[in-house]
């Protein structure tokens, strides 16, 4: 006992104060930081920034009155925003306004730059903390059943990252792609979601056939439903498990084939990577876009939002999988084990890409 005690003394005597209180002055703007994510997350879902990016200071009523919404909630609402200082307060005129700075990362008028859709994370994340914190005690994973507004946010989250960048940066990273898309060629997108990508793609190359395969039926029915609403009849999509692909006995045979952010969460990554493998052409293409990290935890440390990453990889990208009995690779797998599971499943020349407006993906362009 005296040993312990004379320890305890030791690491409280050696405690340096002055980091001590950074740090806990840090958790305190850890905790603000997490409260305003959500309040964020409202104001993005309920329109709020969107309807005060086009308003000059205005009271709570006059502002929820223009978004259709309760006042009391809504001056709750802006009580947050305010000392949170994304919002401007006049006192005196118990007005409130958004500044053309912050609504320029807060609004949908700035597609490729609304921060506040990813905000969206944070509460969906935490609507599932109760089975989370049950897998850290018992194993096992949460199935893709239980995130309810998942595909919303990633169909958000793709329409303004992926889906706008196809033309001016994703495609010319294949030479001679749009040539081909143009003149006619057979594309498939394992794990397409809402089919976002997909749809952009067969609108603007209607001389070629797409297909999405996707393990929800959701997401599948709302895909179907945008092509039929764009008139895509050279686009349709299939509820199917990615894996099923390497035990096709006939598989058909594609020019192009893509991942959107969809391999590793996967129940087996690599039986999917060799069934896209083997779907693909001799002469094709497998375009795949996954999480920009490192494979060692070091090397993510400068990660701008790292945390974030591996946040939703913990919560959603490797529980689905475990939940199915499977590898529960991660979001965060890393370029190293990206490159090593392509040419396990057989691609000889694998070329890694970055582009200059996206931070967050790696663009790995695979051949046979």
């Amino acid at each position: 006992m005296t040993g312990n005690a004379e320890t305890i003394a030791y690491n409280v005597t050696e405690t340096n104060q002055e980091v001590a209180d950074a740090f806990g002055d840090r958790m305190m703007d850890t905790l603000n930081s997490g409260a305003l994510a959500l309040m964020i997350s409202i104001g993005h879902r309920t329109g709020l920034f969107d309807t005060m990016a086009g308003m000059p200071p205005a009271t709570s009523a006059e502002i929820a009155e223009k978004a259709n919404l309760d006042e009391r909630y809504v001056r709750e609402w802006l009580g947050a925003m305010t000392v949170g200082n994304i919002v401007e307060n006049n006192a005196e005129r118990r007005t409130y306004h958004l500044p053309t700075e912050h609504a320029a990362s807060l609004c949908r008028e700035s597609p490729t730059d609304n921060l506040a859709v990813f905000a969206q994370y944070i509460p969906l994340l935490g609507s599932v903390e109760d089975d989370i914190v049950q897998c850290f005690r018992q194993g096992g994973g949460v199935p893709y059943e239980r995130f309810e507004r998942f595909h919303d946010v990633m169909a958000e989250d793709s329409g303004q990252s992926v889906v706008p960048a196809l033309e001016t940066h994703i495609l010319p990273l294949v030479p001679g792609l749009v040539e081909r898309l143009e003149r006619g060629i057979r594309v498939l997108d394992v794990g397409c979601g809402r089919g976002r990508a997909l749809n952009k793609l067969a609108k603007l190359f209607p001389r070629s056939q797409f297909t999405g395969y996707d393990i929800s039926e959701d997401a599948i029915r709302y895909a179907g439903q945008e092509a039929r609403a764009l008139g895509n009849d050279n686009a349709t999509f299939e509820v199917f498990d990615a894996s099923g692909l390497e035990h096709s006995d006939q598989p058909d045979q594609y020019d192009l084939i893509t991942t959107f952010d969809a391999v590793h969460d996967q129940k087996a990554p690599l039986t999917v990577l060799r069934g896209i493998r083997k779907a693909l052409a001799d002469d094709g293409v497998y375009l795949a876009q996954d999480i920009k990290g490192s494979s060692h935890h070091h090397g993510d440390r400068d990660h701008p939002i790292g945390p974030l990453l591996y946040t939703i990889s913990c919560m959603h990208c490797m529980t689905v999988s475990l939940a199915q009995d499977g590898e529960g690779l991660g979001a965060m797998w890393g370029k190293e084990k990206a490159l090593e599971y392509f040419h396990a499943a057989g691609f000889r020349s694998v070329d890694v890409h970055e582009l200059e407006h996206d931070f967050q993906n790696y663009w790995y362009v695979c051949r046979p």
